[in-house]
């Protein structure tokens, strides 16, 4: 077969620690995630063997990290999984369906609060902009007011789950039904309001099987189509470094993730939803894609 290497690349967080890191990942002919060595094959339309399709099977079961390859400016990145594929189970990185409409949307990564989520939650309202923020369960834990805030003011609050483990080495289903469970009674617990049904794993790894249980616990996983580097608290970008690589990278039925603890993203946050507005996009809620 005649096949193509494509290298991709995604951002990683590890919550709490400030820790984060650049991690690879790569599509295969079925548009599934391949384990692995980012140096993978991609078949070119012809049908595969049964023990192909076992072999893929088997390295799909293996950890994966969400990954991104950004080849245009302007123009929807290639996720390591295609928007098919994840669709099977429920999952999305982008909206395909809203890009005419060039829907986007806005998704808040937060394990624990830096002082900046209430100057960002002034600008969405100023803004009428919803927005999604997806909590772990220390966050909960140390801000009720400000999650209640979220809930209030008519935000989505997604599950990060409890503890903010590597989930794709989580075999037990009973185990990954109480990370996300667990979280689930602590918002009704804090709000007393139901948590959507909307998951993003940490770290951005997943296999296979974690897309089948939380599609099975009625979830969607959601992961993004834009990020940057802005989680050093120590070396923040400049708020020119931030808003060009942002508008470079924006594109029609973006899913973007930000981080609340970053300084520079409270800053520049209503600049940058301006300039996207006066671009012709929309800002939808996550709720759209929920399935």
């Amino acid at each position: 077969m005649k096949k193509k290497m494509i290298f991709s690349f995604g951002v990683v967080a590890v919550i709490g620690m400030s820790m984060w890191a650049l991690v690879f990942g790569v599509i295969g002919g079925s548009g599934r995630p391949m384990a692995g060595t980012a140096n993978e094959e991609k078949t070119a339309g012809e049908s595969r063997s049964s023990d192909t399709r076992e072999e893929e099977s088997a390295e799909v079961s293996a950890q994966t990290s969400w990954g991104l390859s950004f080849q245009q400016e302007g123009a929807a990145p290639v996720g390591n999984a295609t928007p098919e594929y994840l669709k099977e189970y429920g999952a999305y990185y982008i909206d395909e369906e809203g890009a005419e409409e060039k829907n986007i949307y806005l998704t808040f990564d937060a394990g624990y609060e830096n002082g900046y989520t209430s100057d960002i939650l002034d600008v969405l309202k100023e803004e009428e902009v919803p927005a999604t923020f997806f909590l772990v369960g220390n966050y909960i834990e140390q801000s009720p007011d400000l999650v209640k805030r979220m809930e209030k003011e008519g935000h989505t609050v997604g599950n990060h789950t409890m503890h903010h483990p590597d989930m794709a080495s989580i075999s037990e289903k009973e185990a990954f039904k109480k990370e996300l469970e667990d979280l689930e009674a602590l918002y009704k617990e804090t709000t007393g309001k139901d948590m959507k049904k909307i998951y993003r794993p940490p770290q951005g790894k997943y296999s296979e099987e974690n897309l089948k249980q939380a599609s099975d616990m009625g979830y969607t996983t959601v992961f993004w189509s834009l990020a940057y580097v802005d989680w050093y608290e120590d070396k923040q970008p400049t708020r020119e470094e931030a808003l060009n690589k942002l508008n470079g990278r924006i594109h029609p039925g973006a899913i973007v993730l930000l981080h609340s603890t970053s300084k520079t993203n409270s800053k520049i946050l209503q600049e940058l939803i301006q300039g996207w507005k006066e671009q012709g996009y929309k800002f939808c809620s996550i709720d759209n894609l929920l399935t």
